[in-house]
C-alpha cells in the first residue's frame, strides 16, 4: 500500500457565508416606492382650481346696422360743370354758398390748369383721407367686396374736392381776369353737407325689412367736383338734425337679453368711439325683430356712412364670478322641512328613520348634510355613499306622520375644495357668457369670496381628495 507522506493534510475549498446587507435592501425598497410615487404623481391628471372673486361680466355682441337721419336731397337747377364750396361733413347756414354751376366750362379749365401747377393737399386733407382708409380697413369683409368701388369713388371725389377747395379760396380775385361766368347756389336750409346719395334718404324705421340689410346691390353716388351734371340731378344733401338712429337685426334670444333696457353702451371700433344710445325694440313689416339705437351726437362722424358695424357692451349683474367650466348639476332627494330634527346627544341636524327590528319598530337618528332648502323641502345627497336611499321611511318629530324618500330634484353647483376634498355647493346663475358666469352671492348653502373650486367639474366627483 502506498504510504502517506508525513505532514500532508487533506484540503477542501472554503466557502464564505452569504451576508445580506439589510440597509441596502431597505434603501432599495424606499427608492422604488418613491420613484413609483413620483411617477404616479407626474402621470396623474392635475386638478386645477379657481379662486372665487367678486365681479361682473362684460359681454360684447357685434352687429351691422343701417343709419337713418333727417336728410334733404338737393337737385341741380341747371346743367353744367359743378364745383363745391363746402366740404363733406361741414355745417352750412341758410343762404351760404354750396356749389356753383359753370355752363361754359371756363371755370373748369381754370381749375384744371391751376391744380396741375399747384395741386396741394393740406394736413387736414391727408388726415381725413387716412381716416377713410382706416375705417374701411377695420370694417372690410370678403362678403362685401363691392365696398371697394364705393371707397374708390369716395376717395376720388374727396381728393378732387380738396384740391378745388384750396384753389377756390382765392377765386374772387381771378374771376374777372379769366372771364369766368358761373351760377352760384346757396343752401335753402341749414344743415350738415353730404355728397353721398344712395336712395335711402327717405327710409323710415317702420319700413325696415331683412332685405334692407342686403348690400349686394347697394351703391352710393358721389358727384365729383368738375363733373358735368344735368338739370334735376341730385347733387348733395343736407342733414338737418343732430339726431340719428341705427336699426339692426335681432334674434329672439338677443331681444330677450335686452328686454327692459332703455340704454345700451355701443362701441364703434372703426371710429375708436364709445357712446350711450337710447334703445328700443321694434317689429319690421316682415315680422322680424330689430333693435333701434338713438343718438343726439356724433352724427357728423358717420355722415358718409349708411351701414355701420358696432358692438354692444353689456355689464351683467354684480355677484361672484366663476368659470363656466366649473358648473355642474347634481340630483338630490327632497325631504319636507317639518322632518328635520337635532341629534339627541349632539348638535348635528338630521332626520329620524324608521328601523324594523325583531323587537318591533324603532327610530334611528341619521345626520344629514343640507345642500339647499326651500319653504317646503330640504335637499340631501342621493349618491352611493349617502345614508339616505329611495324607499327609506322617515318619522316626523313629535308626530305619527311618515314620509317615504323618493321625490328628487337637481341643482346647479360647483365643487368646493376648501377642506381638501370635493364638496358640492349650490349656485344661482345670474348671467353668463362663453367663459364666465355671475352667480348670486350670500346664499345660505353657496359660495363665498376666496373659496377654492374645481376649475373643470368633469374631472372630479363629490368626495374626491384634492391635492392643491
Amino acid at each position: 500500500m502506498p504510504r502517506k507522506k508525513r505532514g500532508s493534510k487533506s484540503r477542501s475549498q472554503y466557502r464564505h457565508p452569504m451576508n445580506i446587507n439589510v440597509g441596502m435592501f431597505i434603501f432599495a425598497i424606499i427608492f422604488f416606492y418613491m420613484s413609483f410615487c413620483v411617477y404616479t404623481y407626474v402621470k396623474k391628471e392635475k386638478i386645477q382650481f379657481y379662486e372665487v372673486v367678486e365681479g361682473d361680466i362684460v359681454t360684447e355682441h357685434g352687429y351691422t346696422g343701417i343709419i337713418l337721419r333727417q336728410e334733404s336731397v338737393q337737385y341741380a337747377e341747371r346743367s353744367g360743370y359743378i364745383h363745391y364750396y363746402v366740404r363733406e361733413g361741414k355745417r352750412a347756414a341758410v343762404g351760404s354758398p354750396i356749389y356753383s354751376i359753370d355752363e361754359t366750362g371756363n371755370l373748369s379749365s381754370y381749375l384744371e390748369k391751376k391744380n396741375e401747377d399747384n395741386a396741394i393737399l393740406t394736413d387736414d386733407n391727408l388726415t381725413e383721407i387716412k381716416r377713410l382708409l382706416s375705417s374701411y380697413a377695420l370694417s372690410y369683409s370678403d362678403l362685401s367686396f363691392e365696398g371697394v368701388y364705393s371707397l374708390k369713388s369716395t376717395l376720388d371725389a374727396s381728393v378732387s374736392e380738396y384740391v378745388n377747395f384750396n384753389t377756390l379760396e382765392n377765386l374772387d380775385s381771378v374771376i374777372g381776369q379769366n372771364e369766368i361766368v358761373f351760377w352760384q347756389v346757396t343752401a335753402p336750409i341749414s344743415g350738415v353737407v353730404s355728397y353721398a346719395i344712395d336712395q335711402y334718404e327717405e327710409l323710415e324705421a317702420s319700413e325696415i325689412t331683412s332685405s334692407t340689410f342686403d348690400r349686394t346691390g347697394y351703391s352710393k353716388e358721389i358727384t365729383k367736383a368738375g363733373q358735368m351734371i344735368a338739370a334735376s340731378e341730385p347733387v348733395y344733401k343736407l342733414v338737418t338734425s343732430d339726431d340719428w338712429s341705427i336699426i339692426f337685426p335681432l334674434t329672439k334670444e338677443q331681444a330677450e337679453e335686452y328686454t327692459g333696457k332703455t340704454q345700451l353702451h355701443v362701441i364703434f371700433h372703426s371710429r375708436n368711439l364709445e357712446a350711450e344710445g337710447g334703445f328700443s325694440i321694434l317689429t319690421g313689416t316682415d315680422g322680424n325683430l330689430y333693435g333701434k339705437l338713438d343718438f343726439n351726437q356724433y352724427m357728423v362722424q358717420f355722415i358718409s356712412d349708411r351701414f355701420v358695424s358696432f358692438e354692444v357692451k353689456s355689464v351683467q349683474a354684480d355677484g361672484l364670478k366663476i368659470p363656466v367650466t366649473a358648473v355642474t348639476t347634481k340630483n338630490f332627494y327632497l325631504i319636507p322641512v317639518d322632518y328635520i330634527t337635532q341629534g339627541g346627544d349632539s348638535s348635528d341636524m338630521g332626520f329620524m328613520k324608521e328601523v324594523s327590528r325583531e323587537s318591533g319598530v324603532s327610530a334611528e337618528f341619521v345626520p344629514a348634510e343640507i345642500y339647499n332648502s326651500t319653504e317646503e323641502y330640504y335637499y340631501v345627497d342621493m349618491g352611493e355613499k349617502s345614508p339616505f336611499q329611495a324607499g327609506m321611511v322617515l318619522i316626523k318629530p313629535d308626530s305619527d306622520d311618515r314620509y317615504q324618500i323618493g321625490p328628487t330634484d337637481s341643482l346647479e353647483g360647483v365643487y368646493n375644495i376648501n377642506k381638501g376634498y370635493a364638496v358640492f355647493k349650490q349656485i344661482e346663475i345670474l348671467n353668463s357668457n362663453e367663459e364666465y358666469c355671475t352667480i348670486k352671492k350670500g346664499m345660505s348653502y353657496g359660495l363665498s369670496v376666496y373659496d377654492h373650486i374645481v376649475l373643470n367639474a368633469e374631472t372630479v366627483q363629490e368626495g374626491d381628495l384634492i391635492y392643491q
